[in-house]
């Protein structure tokens, strides 16, 4: 997914965020919200959510690019999302800044609100907006548990509950996360935490260019 225009050496005024796919309609909600007309988006595949050591080598080549598209302001829309601070060491390399925190998961949350739950949520399951809308495309389809339901219990077996943090009031979503929980055989929590530190980082990123 590529929102981005080509720009100019002369024209590298505008910031390029360079985020998960898992994101980019919170990012551009965001960008909406607080009126950020000089923020442009550029995204890697949303399927490194599942392939985390792709994350800062795509990332390293996305920057090179940006760079020579004209881009002086770049920010990162990750958290280190299990790169293990391999993205760091590429966010170091440019000169750059990412999202804080471990995952998104936890800055949707906003970290200050995340470490009060971070030790009781060992054995939750998280899901987002994103992940309700693309539930069987994510997860069904890809772990075979449309085909085999019985696998059910080794990949979620460990877990005693599914959190759907959710960005949006949708009705709909909410049915997907409560259907999905059923399945899974957790306990269901809801929390609306809005786009938590999304908004304050883009907002600070944005104005500090």
């Amino acid at each position: 997914m590529s929102i981005a225009r080509k720009l100019q050496p002369d024209q590298g005024d505008r910031l390029l965020v360079i985020a998960c796919g898992m994101i980019a309609r919170e990012v551009l909600a965001v960008k909406e919200q607080l009126g950020l007309d000089h923020l442009d988006l550029t995204c890697l595949p949303a399927e490194f959510h599942f392939y985390p050591d792709r994350i800062a080598p795509a990332m390293d080549k996305a920057i090179e690019k940006a760079k020579a598209d004209g881009y002086r302001y770049i920010f990162v829309g990750y958290a280190d999302c299990g790169t293990g601070g391999l993205l760091d060491r590429v966010c170091e390399k440019h000169g750059v800044e990412r999202m804080a925190g471990p995952h998104c998961f936890a800055f949707y949350q906003g970290m200050d609100a995340y470490a009060k739950v971070a030790d009781d949520d060992m054995m939750s399951f998280y899901m987002t907006d994103f992940l309700c809308r693309q539930f069987d495309a994510f997860f069904m389809k890809p772990l075979g548990l449309d085909r085999h339901p019985e696998l059910i219990k080794d990949y979620f077996g460990n877990y005693e509950k599914l959190v759907y943090i959710a960005q949006t009031d949708d009705p709909e979503l909410d049915k997907v996360a409560e259907k999905a929980a059923k399945m899974l055989g957790l306990a269901y929590e809801r929390r609306s935490t809005g786009y938590g530190d999304l908004t304050t980082e883009l907002a600070s990123a944005a104005h500090s260019r």
